[in-house]
């Protein structure tokens, strides 16, 4: 699993994480929660890629990744929206708390494994926004599920939020080397520009790249 360890960011209030300390310790239970929500729903996820591997000899997904926001990015993120900090809160309104993301080698494979997840009766859709069908500005395709699943612990049940970004392997390597370089501090106004249009341009290419490999995949099927 890989846990959110992104650096403090200065705006965040030094006040609000010690808030965040004293209410909810060091997150360990709110977090164990989460991460039993993510074992749920990336065992499901192997489930499917097994049974397609043995009806069709064919697995539709590529890799799962996972992740916990860090207590810092939790935080960031309910200071940024006025928020406090309750665990209520955080469990009501911040809905990438646990993600997961899927790669698929086709997009077409991206729609089958998320109806397939979706149709199952323990699978509860909150929202979908779909970035493949209606990309970003800045070129981001992916598609975006917020869903709801039951975590069965000692005396109760317990409804928590998943993130899921499906992705194909060309839409994963181009948001990972745009987030990176997003993130470069050092660039200056007039690059930034500059790189923002050679990236949306190599978005647009590596969505021509999926579509003309799904194209050879349909012709080699029939």
């Amino acid at each position: 699993m890989l846990e959110d360890k992104r650096v403090l960011p200065l705006s965040v209030s030094q006040e609000m994480l010690a808030i965040f300390h004293k209410k909810i310790g060091d997150g360990k239970r709110l977090m164990a929660y989460y991460c039993c929500a993510l074992m749920e729903v990336e065992t499901k996820f192997k489930v499917l890629n097994q049974q397609f591997s043995l009806q069709q000899s064919y697995n539709p997904i590529e890799t799962i990744k996972t992740r916990l926001k860090s207590p810092e990015s939790i935080v960031g993120k309910l200071q940024r929206r006025n928020l406090p900090v309750e665990v209520e809160v955080i469990e009501r309104e911040l809905n990438d708390v646990a993600g997961i993301r899927v790669i698929c080698p086709f997009i077409t494979d991206i729609y089958l494994v998320a109806n397939c997840l979706l149709e199952q009766d323990d699978i509860y859709m909150v929202e979908i926004k779909d970035y493949i069908k209606h990309p970003k500005e800045n070129g981001y395709r992916s598609l975006h599920l917020i869903v709801e699943t039951p975590i069965f612990l000692q005396n109760e049940k317990k409804m928590m939020k998943v993130e899921i970004q499906f992705r194909t392997i060309a839409m994963d390597f181009w948001a990972s080397l745009e987030h990176r370089m997003r993130y470069k501090k050092e660039i200056g106004e007039r690059l930034s520009d500059d790189l923002a249009a050679e990236l949306k341009y190599c978005a647009d290419a590596s969505a021509k790249l999926d579509a003309r490999m799904e194209k050879i995949k349909d012709r080699i099927i029939e």
